[in-house]
């Protein structure tokens, strides 16, 4: 392309908003951080800003990249998510909570779910692409199924049924957006409702317990007193917010992983309903801007990829507050740009940075 075409069209608006939300998700870590003994926590901010630093500079390399050549290896993408997800289960740390997510490079810990949800969409979507003509065929939506099925089962017995639940979700949207007929979509949700039985069989203990907590949390005090803490924190805040570093919730360490699943707690107590709202109307724009580069772009493969983005965007924001505000389920996903973490961080950005390669390649005329 072009310098000056690149330029032209690169999406400024979508680079600012996320540009602001991670200056915010920056700032609050350092207050959910603040006075911190341990080591971990005291790094967290520097670390995000170089997480930060590293994802900026991918969105510019990223949207140099002609997406039809990432497009063009979606085999080698695929096979690419289904290795890095069998290593896990073979040199994968184990978390707190027995999950084997994670792998040690060094002193970088590295969580190759993050990347797989980015990667399954490019693939997902040249997939989807090729098989366009035939989509609103039953065994060709099976077909696409099956293709995420692998990589997301993976995922499934680590166990993260959060990153599970999204990835199933970004399918959803995508072969929809494909053109999926809408009597699939009733058979697809008959299956689902008679496979709950099965998957609550084999869900992990702790999963169960996140659920049952959400539908009764009197049933397990200690399970749901993350929960109420948060809702305390929310309703500390009220319309102005107690003020930067000084919501008694998170400053006193009664609200704890403060930092990750609960940040968005954090910032309602400190900065109030306005600075609620304001996280939200940004990434109510940032999602905007994704499917805005659907609506222009220049072929199947490059509306899919950003269908996909918004997707993630959307469903972890959702997810993300819906859990501090006690409406769903806790599950881990994190607040978009805002939660501190060097996976999710770069994957996210590298989401943005597939959007913008779209979007300097779009249509002529929009």
């Amino acid at each position: 392309m072009r310098s000056g075409r690149f330029w032209r069209d690169f999406d400024y608006v979508l680079l600012g908003a996320t540009v602001v939300l991670i200056v915010i998700g920056v700032v609050m870590i350092a207050s959910a951080t603040h006075g911190a003994i341990d080591p971990d926590l005291q790094a967290r901010v520097s670390r995000q800003i170089i997480y930060a630093a590293v994802g900026l500079a991918a969105i510019f390399i990223l949207a140099a990249i002609d997406y039809h050549f990432l497009t063009s290896t979606y085999l080698w993408i695929y096979g690419l998510v289904v290795g890095m997800l069998a290593i896990v289960g073979i040199l994968g740390t184990v978390g707190e909570l027995g999950a084997q997510s994670w792998i040690n490079l060094g002193i970088i810990p590295v969580q190759p779910s993050e990347l797989a949800k980015i990667l399954l969409i490019v693939a997902l979507a040249e997939h989807l692409t090729r098989n366009r003509t035939r989509i609103r065929q039953l065994p060709i939506v099976l077909r696409s199924l099956a293709f995420v099925a692998l990589p997301t089962a993976f995922i499934f017995i680590q166990p993260d049924l959060g990153m599970t639940a999204l990835i199933m979700a970004v399918w959803f949207v995508m072969v929809w957006a494909a053109g999926m007929r809408w009597q699939h979509v009733v058979l697809l949700v008959i299956v689902v409702l008679a496979m709950l039985p099965i998957l609550w069989s084999v869900m992990e203990p702790y999963q169960r317990q996140r659920i049952v907590t959400f539908i009764s949390p009197e049933s397990d005090p200690d399970a749901a007193y993350n929960i109420q803490q948060a809702l305390i924190a929310i309703g500390n805040g009220g319309a102005s917010g107690r003020g930067y570093m000084q919501g008694p919730q998170s400053q006193l360490r009664y609200l704890r992983v403060r930092h990750t699943d609960f940040i968005f707690a954090v910032l309602a107590e400190e900065f109030g309903f306005p600075g609620g709202e304001a996280v939200l109307l940004l990434m109510a724009l940032v999602t905007w801007r994704a499917l805005r580069g659907a609506q222009v772009a220049s072929d199947p493969e490059g509306s899919l990829i950003c269908y996909g983005v918004a997707t993630v965007l959307f469903l972890q924001t959702l997810v993300s507050i819906g859990m501090n505000m006690g409406v769903l389920p806790v599950t881990g996903l994190t607040l978009p740009f805002i939660s501190s973490g060097g996976s999710s961080l770069i994957t996210l950005l590298l989401g943005v940075g597939l959007v913008e390669s779209v979007v300097v390649r779009r249509r002529a005329i929009e």
